[in-house]
C-alpha cells in the first residue's frame, strides 16, 4: 500500500536559508523592535502624564483642602512676593529669606508698615505706604501660617497693662534703641532703630513677638503677655500724654532739654551785652 500524500495550504518558504530569505527575516525582526520601540514610547508619555496630573500644583491645591482665604493669600505672594522669597516660599539667597515658619505676627508686621514689598536691598528695610489693603494681608497671612505655622496675633485690648510695669520693661529692654520714649535713635552700619511715634498697638506686640530686623525677639519665655500688655500701655500713654515740662526736645530728657536752654540763654546773653556795647 502507499502512503497518501498530505497537501498543506501554507506557503513553503524554500529559500529561508538563502541570502534573500535572511535579509527578509532580518527586516521583519528590525520591523517588530520598532514597533516595540513606539509601543513603549506611548506607554511612557502615557505615564508620564498620568504622573503630572497627580502631582501638578493645581491638583495639590485642590488636594490640601485649601481655604479660600490661603488660595487669594498664595495668588498674592506669587504677584508680589515670589521674587524675593522663592516659589516654594523657600527664600532667594541674597535676596530674602525663607517666610516658612514666620506666621501671620510677621506677615503683619512686615507688610502693614509698607516696610514689604522692599523696594530696594538696603541695610534695612524703610517705610512706605501700604500697598495691600487690610483684608489682603489678612489672606497673606493666612497663606504663610499654612506653610509652617509661626507666632499669631494676639486679640482684644493690648493696652489693659500696668503702666508703671511698662516703664521699667520699656527702660530695660527698650530704651537703648528706641530711646526712653520710643523716639528711636542711631544704630551702627548704618542702620537705626524706628520710631514708635506713628505704632499701632498691634504693630509694636509684633515687633516684640517676631524681632525683625536688629530687633531681638521677645517671646513669651522673655517677656509674658501681660508684660508685652504693659510695655503697650506705657508707649502708648507716653505718646499721647502732654510734656509736664513744657516744650520738651523730643522728650530726650532733663539733661539734654537743659544744656540746649542754657547755650541758647547764654546766646541771647551775648548778643544784648554786645547790642549795648555797641551802642554805648
Amino acid at each position: 500500500m502507499s502512503t497518501p500524500t498530505v497537501k498543506s495550504d501554507a506557503p513553503l518558504d524554500d529559500d529561508a536559508g538563502t541570502p534573500a530569505g535572511r535579509a527578509r527575516t532580518r527586516r521583519r525582526s528590525k520591523q517588530r523592535r520598532r514597533l516595540a520601540n513606539v509601543a513603549g514610547l506611548l506607554v511612557g508619555l502615557i505615564l508620564t502624564g498620568v504622573l503630572y496630573s497627580l502631582f501638578s500644583p493645581a491638583y495639590a491645591a485642590e488636594d490640601s483642602n485649601e481655604s479660600p482665604a490661603e488660595a487669594a493669600g498664595r495668588a498674592l505672594y506669587d504677584r508680589s512676593c515670589i521674587s524675593c522669597h522663592g516659589e516654594n516660599l523657600e527664600g532667594v539667597p541674597h535676596r530674602g529669606p525663607s517666610p516658612i515658619g514666620a506666621g501671620a505676627a510677621a506677615v503683619y508686621f512686615q507688610v502693614s508698615t509698607g516696610r514689604m514689598p522692599l523696594a530696594r536691598q538696603e541695610a534695612e528695610a524703610q517705610e512706605h505706604p501700604v500697598v495691600f489693603t487690610n483684608e489682603e494681608i489678612d489672606q497673606l497671612e493666612a497663606y504663610v501660617a499654612a506653610n509652617g505655622g509661626g507666632p499669631t496675633l494676639p486679640s482684644g485690648d493690648l493696652r489693659d497693662g500696668d503702666l508703671a510695669q511698662g516703664g521699667e520693661l520699656f527702660r530695660l529692654n527698650c530704651s537703648s534703641c528706641h530711646n526712653f520714649v520710643g523716639e528711636g535713635g542711631a544704630l551702627s552700619s548704618g542702620k537705626s532703630a524706628p520710631s514708635l511715634e506713628d505704632a499701632t498697638d498691634l504693630q509694636i506686640y509684633a515687633a516684640m513677638l517676631t524681632g525683625p530686623e536688629n530687633m531681638p525677639v521677645f517671646g513669651d519665655n522673655q517677656l509674658t503677655p501681660d508684660e508685652k500688655r504693659s510695655i503697650i500701655t506705657y508707649v502708648q500713654t507716653m505718646k499721647a500724654q502732654a510734656d509736664p515740662g513744657g516744650a520738651g526736645i523730643g522728650r530726650i530728657g532733663p539733661v539734654s532739654e537743659g544744656l540746649v536752654a542754657w547755650v541758647v540763654g547764654i546766646g541771647v546773653l551775648l548778643f544784648a551785652v554786645h547790642w549795648m556795647g555797641s551802642k554805648a
